[in-house]
């Protein structure tokens, strides 16, 4: 059997390493902690696999990982169900359309979940636990250098996005927003948001500020008072606690940024002001306006605005975690804020979705059927005549989607 990689070519003719995507992309991934009759649970000692509660033909990506029909994929992480989305590249609205597929995700999850608790007669619960917010990092090595590098990167966004994201994200009870150097891309960890508008108004929030900060000439520190941005005087962010990285926990402040009313203006700042929450982190948006407008819907660009001029609620406003944290799916769901018709499917979940489906695709005078994947940046298919296999990066199936949509509309 034959084994092909077929790759859009770079520059002068050479292919792109394996792995790495063309077009610069979003993802977003959460995690759940699991309550079983009243008791928290390992899904991985209750379930074993996915496998075991979700019906239906599902395929398998790694381990206890399989994909879902919306293009994302579900697997056990060391004691928690985690739900990832696909790629999505980055343009107008990309955040919206990550959130719309990870809670239509979610919603697959909770009624599998729902199933098994009919044929068992157990129930289980989902509470919310975490969110990662991924945007890539795609500078070629000739324009990074010292300064440059994505762990310096994401050491300067740990100064920036901290207190903005509290603002869209966070609530009384949460200790900390973390930033991850992750190679070619930032991850942004934060708790799980059980309101689908302030989580996308977060990743939307955390892409135009990565985004443009990338820009800049240099990832030292010093940019920070060099583009005039408002920090808190005395934080300094810890190592993470998982993986590599940086967080903002509550006890990085002289005060517990999380139980501190968010207008109380008693944020000495080291410009020399004192100055809200709210207020830091409207500056620090405002800053970040333009290019949070960019990739912005206008639905979204709307309520980032509203509550940071406290004209919607932060979550850090209520008395305590609400009580949707606590049973996802069910107290919290989706209400179809991004209908298609009004916000397309971005172009790789469409090839995702084909491929998950095992929509089959004509290429070249064959017919080839998806049978795997490979990481999220290639497909895995037979060719039907010989039964060889072969390996199609995402992007090079992104200039064969019109046919393979037009086939799958044919019945083929």
């Amino acid at each position: 059997m034959s084994d092909t990689t077929k790759k859009r070519s770079g520059a002068k003719g050479e292919s792109r390493p394996e792995g790495r995507l063309e077009l610069a992309a979003v993802g977003m991934e959460a995690e759940f902690q699991v309550e079983v009759d009243g008791q928290p649970a390992r899904p991985e000692d209750v379930f074993g696999s996915p496998r075991n509660f979700m019906r239906g033909a599902l395929m398998h990506r790694v381990g206890t990982s399989y994909h879902l029909p919306t293009g994302g994929a579900v697997y056990f992480d060391t004691g928690v169900i985690e739900v990832a989305t696909p790629v999505i590249e980055i343009d107008r609205g990309c955040a919206a359309r990550a959130g719309r597929s990870l809670w239509e995700s979610i919603l697959v999850l909770r009624d599998e979940l729902d199933g098994w608790e009919q044929r068992t007669g157990h129930h289980v619960r989902l509470s919310g636990f975490s969110t990662h917010y991924n945007v890539s990092f795609e500078l070629p090595e000739h324009e990074q250098g010292r300064s440059r590098t994505v762990r310096k990167l994401a050491l300067l966004l740990s100064y920036i996005l901290p207190v903005p994201v509290m603002l869209l994200a966070t609530n009384p009870r949460s200790t900390g927003v973390g930033v991850r150097p992750r190679g070619d891309r930032i991850e942004v960890t934060v708790d799980f948001t059980p309101s689908a508008s302030l989580m996308i108004a977060t990743g939307t929030l955390i892409v135009g500020i990565v985004r443009e900060v990338m820009t800049w000439p240099s990832f030292e520190l010093d940019m920070l008072d060099r583009m005039g941005l408002p920090v808190i005087a005395g934080y300094k962010p810890m190592k993470h606690t998982s993986r590599k990285g940086w967080l903002a926990r509550n006890d990085c402040y002289e005060r517990d940024p999380f139980q501190t009313p968010v207008d109380d203006s008693v944020w000495d700042t080291t410009d020399g002001r004192t100055l809200s929450l709210r207020s830091i982190a409207g500056l620090l948006t405002k800053h970040f306006w333009h290019p949070i407008r960019r990739i912005s819907d206008p639905w979204t660009f709307r309520l980032i605005g509203s509550v940071m001029r406290g004209r919607a609620p932060s979550l850090l406003e209520l008395d305590d975690r609400p009580p949707e944290y606590d049973d996802v799916g069910r107290l919290c769901t989706w209400d179809n804020l991004f209908p298609e018709d009004e916000l397309s499917r971005s172009r790789y979940e469409r090839v995702l979705i084909r491929a998950i489906s095992g929509q089959k695709l004509w290429m070249h005078g064959r017919r080839y059927r998806p049978t795997g994947m490979r990481g999220w940046s290639a497909v895995v298919f037979r060719a039907e005549d010989d039964g060889s296999r072969h390996v199609f990066s995402i992007d090079y199936l992104l200039g064969h989607l019109p046919d393979w949509e037009q086939t799958a509309g044919r019945g083929g």
